[in-house]
């Protein structure tokens, strides 16, 4: 997952039912719901709009946890594990549906399964969890920002055409950041396995 080969900063509990993570828990049980409205026609304004909340609300659950002091081992899993997981299952139902372009989407999913791969053979051979940097959470922003836009113009709803320049310039930005990320990402690994 995202970030720097660095000890949490925070301490970490190990609760399970907490407010954070509830939020995180119900992000993902909206995945399957938004996923089925976009891939109807009828219903894809409705399931865009959802999609739009649950990637919106992505700082909600870590936001809570770290000012309630409710952090957890857990919630730490489950909060990037939503935020992936949502960004990918919405943008691959708003491919099939045929309001996003094919060649974005695979630009994007390709570098979380890449980093994904990556953070995952670090944690389970090295016991170093990656943390998340800040060029990862502003390109996952404006990636934010950039899919929902330019599926709302392919709809051709209202302000159409402004979606579409906002929709662009945030998907040229966002990407660009997304792999400068990885990279930082590769080279965090690389310094836990030396370390390791």
């Amino acid at each position: 997952m995202d970030g720097e080969a660095q000890r949490p900063k925070q301490p970490a509990g190990r609760g399970v039912l907490t407010i954070p993570n509830a939020i995180s828990a119900l992000r993902i049980a909206l995945i399957p719901v938004f996923v089925w409205l976009i891939l109807d026609p009828d219903t894809a304004t409705a399931g865009l709009v959802l999609f739009g909340f649950v990637v919106a609300t992505d700082w909600v659950d870590g936001t809570i946890a770290r000012r309630t002091g409710q952090v957890t081992e857990l919630g730490k899993v489950l909060d990037p594990v939503a935020d992936r997981l949502s960004i990918a299952a919405g943008i691959i139902a708003l491919t099939v549906a045929g309001l996003f372009p094919v060649w974005a989407a695979i630009a994007i999913i390709a570098r979380d399964v890449i980093v994904l791969i990556a953070g995952a053979y670090v944690l389970s051979r090295y016991r170093v969890r990656l943390d998340v940097r800040w060029i990862g959470k502003i390109a996952t922003f404006s990636l934010m920002i950039a899919v929902p836009s330019l599926a709302w113009a392919a709809l051709d709803l209202p302000l159409a055409p402004a979606a579409t320049v906002i929709g662009w310039t945030t998907f040229s930005v966002g990407i660009v950041e997304y792999y400068l990320a990885a990279w930082a990402y590769a080279n965090d690994a690389r310094s836990a396995m030396r370390a390791a």
